[in-house]
């Protein structure tokens, strides 16, 4: 275990010095110091010498005084006392001179000049011997001297002892300030240097001025500057090459992933066609039929056809989200049809495992695209239910925040283990225990959570995770919530409509005839009066005679360079339909193109697209939903998309 020590925060005005400041400080603080108390201690020792000058004078003053007036006190002769004093009153140190007697009166006494001008004296008795020896004193002398004059000298003396010690303080400073500059100077030259050099500078060095530690100092930071400069062009040669051949292997990286996602987007249309095919007439082999056997053995060739569709579209999709051709196109649709769709597309199959799939229902309107939208929600619960072994997977919507709503899928699966969480939507990517768990026909290939997450991203969204293992996961993306009031009429009108498609008169336009064939067959198993067509010319020729049809289905992609869109143009052409006004039947584009222009000219042109394979199921929604659409328009009423 490390500690951090930290070492303590030096105080605010230390940190704000400069060296040079420092070291100044360094070289005046003791010399200042120093002269201070000498000067002091001169001071005071003159102070003393003077008052001792002072107290000796009034000492002899007074033994002077003391003789003279021994016999004029023995024989109490004030008169001659006063004479004895009065030439001291011009004295100009005299306070006071008095003659006291034995018992301490006033004999005599004279006042000086300084008694009213110096307050402060000093005062000194001295007895006054006996002329008979061995008789007692006849009194004393008592005699205050003025220290006024002592004062002055004083003064002077302070004065003049504190201009001294200026200039000394002030030679000291700038002697002081001067050696600190060229103490210092090296050091900051070595301080910008290394500035410089933590800036990024090259060739940074700085000129050997002295000798001792300072100068080792130096040439030690210029032979590093040199090393460093040298290991610093070492190390960008390195960097340049590794990002050489960085760019090189990413060059080769996009380009094969250009090449994949090329040869996908041109092949898809060929490969999806005998798919569709298929889809269809396994579709048909069910209609009418009542013997048990048959009835299984087509249920078995749907689930097939079922899986391959799946593998298949998550491979093009996860292309078309690499090539960048896949762009949404949002607008405002409830969430409930789609979660019954959802409930239709995989009821079967959790009955088939014997778990529960509850789908919560909701008055929710998004505005996003509603194929994305549906194709996440598809992967999330096709991968829930295909992990989970007991209990089931729940879908339900709820809000998050404010204009925005979460759909959530929780499952009772094994979980996510937290280091492979964040591994979850990479391509192919699958959890091992999960995978030994089922056989291989049901861990699938690992691309329909990366797909999803992809998906999310191009909506502007995340996926959102959470996971316990032994206790199951939530998956769930945000969508922007949509106002649902201008929407309920068109939404009770098609929730009201039949799924009925008897009855319809249905041109498809396709250049494949199996496609062809397997239409007429499930036209016929829907009671549906079709009649079929290669391009726009054999479908002009088809409604001859027979007036407008319900509904035109044309795939996009049509023989000898031609589109759906130009067949569809040709039949508008042929009723006399203005530009821009709707036409008297439906329309309904059926592609395995994946290509962004051509998708981008079907949305120019406002034509509902499906990509192939179709369910058959879904697609008997779509005309249905395409007719009521084309109708409300006839009849002045807006169409919602």
């Amino acid at each position: 275990m490390s500690i951090d020590v930290q070492p303590a925060p030096a105080p605010r005005r230390a940190r704000e010095l400069s060296l040079v400041a420092r070291l100044s400080l360094l070289a005046i603080l003791p010399a200042s110091l120093i002269a201070v108390l000498l000067a002091v201690l001169l001071n005071h020792n003159h102070h003393r010498e003077i008052e001792h000058v002072v107290s000796a004078a009034a000492d002899a003053a007074a033994g002077n005084l003391a003789a003279a007036a021994a016999a004029a006190m023995t024989n109490d002769d004030r008169a001659a006392l006063a004479q004895i004093a009065e030439p001291l009153a011009d004295n100009e140190d005299l306070v006071r001179v008095q003659f006291l007697s034995r018992d301490g009166e006033i004999l005599a006494e004279a006042s000086g000049p300084a008694e009213r001008s110096q307050p402060r004296f000093v005062e000194v008795t001295s007895p006054v011997a006996a002329a008979t020896p061995g008789a007692a004193s006849p009194g004393r002398v008592r005699i205050r001297f003025g220290l006024g004059r002592m004062d002055d000298i004083r003064r002077r003396q302070t004065r003049a002892t504190a201009l001294l010690l200026v200039a000394c303080l002030t030679a000291a400073g700038v002697a002081g300030w001067r050696a600190a500059r060229r103490v210092s100077a090296p050091v900051l030259a070595l301080a910008d240097a290394v500035d410089r050099l933590g800036r990024g500078a090259r060739g940074v060095s700085v000129p050997v001025t002295r000798g001792g530690e300072i100068g080792h100092l130096q040439r030690g930071f210029n032979a590093a500057s040199v090393a460093l400069t040298e290991a610093w062009d070492e190390l960008e040669a390195r960097i340049a090459a590794a990002t050489d051949e960085l760019a090189r292997k990413n060059a080769k990286l996009e380009a094969a992933s250009h090449a994949r996602a090329r040869f996908l987007a041109a092949a898809s249309h060929d490969l999806r066609q005998p798919l569709y095919a298929l889809t269809l007439f396994s579709s048909a082999l069910k209609a009418g039929e009542t013997d048990p056997g048959r009835l299984a053995r087509a249920s078995h060739i749907q689930e097939c056809v079922a899986t391959l569709d799946g593998l298949f579209s998550e491979l093009l999709d996860l292309s078309r989200l690499e090539s960048g051709t896949m762009q949404p196109s949002p607008s405002d649709f409830p969430l409930d049809p789609l979660l019954e769709d959802v409930n239709r597309t995989f009821r079967m199959i959790a009955e088939k495992r014997e778990l529960r799939l509850v789908l919560r229902k909701t008055d929710a309107w998004v505005h996003t695209d509603r194929t994305m939208l549906a194709r996440i929600v598809n992967n999330l619960v096709s991968n829930a239910l295909r992990y989970t072994e007991r209990g089931g997977v729940l879908v339900g919507v709820r809000a998050a925040g404010t204009g925005h709503v979460r759909i959530e899928v929780w499952d009772t699966g094994p979980g996510i283990a937290p280091e492979h969480q964040a591994r979850v939507f990479e391509e192919f990517f699958q959890v091992e225990s999960a995978r030994s768990e089922r056989g291989p026909r049901e861990h699938g290939m690992g691309l329909g959570l990366a797909t999803a997450h992809r998906l999310a991203h191009l909506l502007g969204s995340e996926l959102e995770l959470h996971s316990r293992l032994q206790l199951g996961s939530m998956f769930g993306v945000t969508v922007p919530r949509a106002h649902a009031e201008a929407h309920t009429r068109a939404a009770d009108a098609q929730r009201d409509a039949p799924l009925d498609a008897s009855g319809l008169r249905v041109l498809v336009i396709d250049d494949e005839p199996t496609i062809l064939e397997g239409m007429r067959v499930l036209m016929h198993s829907w009671d549906c009066d079709m009649r079929a067509a290669e391009d726009a010319e054999q479908a002009l020729a088809a409604v001859r005679g027979w007036g407008p049809p319900d509904i035109v289905l044309s795939d996009l992609k049509l023989a000898r360079g031609r589109t759906g869109l130009e067949a569809l143009r040709r039949l508008e052409a042929h009723y006399g339909v203005p530009e821009g006004a709707s036409p008297p039947f439906a329309r309904l584009l059926i592609t395995g193109e994946t290509k962004g222009e051509r998708l981008h000219e079907a949305n120019e042109a406002r034509v509902p697209v499906l990509h192939k394979p179709v369910a058959p199921e879904r697609l008997r929604e779509a005309m249905i939903a395409a007719v009521l659409a084309s109708q409300r328009t006839d009849d002045g009423t807006p169409t919602v998309n």
